[in-house]
């Protein structure tokens, strides 16, 4: 279901805080990308930069939650529950807030202090709209209080690929921008290889699908990005699958990472991420924990960029792949930011010295 935004009365629902046109940060000095010879940028979904959008929470998750409020409200849906790891509840809170909609958020009680720590003033100072549920260790099982004490009684699933794919619609945007015309030119095109954080995947299947519509309007062709779904070898349930040839994931046990957005033990639509991952010739890939922490670190002193654990993540997988053979020279790579480091302190803290 789409919203026209020039139409009278879908417009009137939508609630715009200043969501996507992030950034594309060159970092082609990264040292890996000089040594192999490719140009890496990153599309920064985290801390604003000035000319350019800011999702309002610091996270990818804002242009999902912008378009569930909008169709929320377009269909008179006033109260809405989400499972998250952390970035999806904080970003519908906000969203929801600024609709007049409540929302019952369930999270992890480990769930970074930043993150947490928004959800819970919003539910104390909106108690009437704002209802926080600490239950772990993982999303999978606030999804399953959710729909045990929320679901059951009249409240709406805005859950990952749980909702009618109003997330996908708004994370398609994040696709249309890494295909849009840079500035001076006309032509879209896509980039040779994007590498992406992937937890629940609905980033994955929204890129997927806006370049299927540009082609479809004849603004691209078949060609696809190598899509390189990045996970934590804490959790991996996609690289699994993805190694043992196996068309779906299977549910792991709890793990930690201090990528906390990678937290996923299993996910409703990972059938669908490990056919992209499949068509484009791409991977999904495990990093170790103390990798990501170094590359955080790194990129920290390298640049005062404030990436996120995710995005340290894919930028850590880098070796791992140009031994694979999936980046080669002269190719354009996009490693996928999906936040800030910022919304991780103070646990991560000691990683920025």
């Amino acid at each position: 279901m789409a919203l026209d935004v020039a139409d009278r009365v879908d417009a009137e629902h939508i609630v715009a805080l200043g969501e996507g046109a992030t950034p594309l940060l060159d970092y082609s000095r990264h040292p890996l990308a000089t040594a192999a010879g490719f140009s890496l940028g990153i599309k920064d979904e985290g801390r604003a930069h000035a000319g350019h959008g800011a999702n309002p929470t610091q996270s990818f998750e804002d242009r999902g939650m912008a378009m569930v409020v909008a169709q929320a409200r377009r269909l008179g849906l006033g109260r809405l529950a989400v499972p998250t790891q952390g970035n999806a509840g904080d970003s519908l809170t906000r969203y929801a807030l600024a609709a007049g909609l409540s929302v019952v958020v369930a999270m992890p009680d480990d769930t970074p202090i930043p993150i947490l720590g928004n959800v819970a003033a919003a539910a104390l100072r909106f108690p009437d709209q704002v209802i926080l549920e600490l239950v772990g260790p993982t999303i999978r099982e606030a999804g399953a209080l959710l729909m045990e004490k929320y679901i059951a009684h009249g409240w709406f699933s805005v859950a990952t690929f749980q909702e009618p794919g109003w997330r996908i619609e708004g994370k398609k945007s994040l696709g249309l921008e890494l295909a849009e015309p840079a500035r001076g030119e006309t032509a879209w095109s896509l980039p040779d290889v994007v590498v992406y954080p992937t937890g629940g995947g609905t980033g994955v299947l929204g890129m997927w699908k806006a370049w299927a519509e540009l082609e479809a309007l004849g603004l691209i062709d078949s060609r696809r990005p190598r899509m390189i779904c990045v996970q934590s070898a804490a959790m991996d349930p996609l690289v699994r699958a993805f190694d043992a040839g196996e068309a779906d994931t299977t549910a792991l046990a709890g793990g930690g990472t201090l990528a906390f957005g990678l937290n996923v033990p299993g996910g409703v639509g990972h059938f669908r991420v490990l056919e992209i991952i499949r068509a484009s010739g791409g991977v999904a890939v495990a990093v170790d924990e103390a990798e990501i922490a170094r590359e955080l670190s790194r990129v920290w002193g390298d640049t005062r960029w404030w990436i996120s654990p995710e995005g340290a993540a894919c930028l850590a997988v880098l070796p791992q792949v140009v031994d694979r053979g999936l980046l080669k020279r002269g190719e354009r790579v996009v490693v996928v930011n999906t936040g800030s480091v910022e919304k991780y302190l103070p646990a991560l803290r000691h990683l920025l010295g």
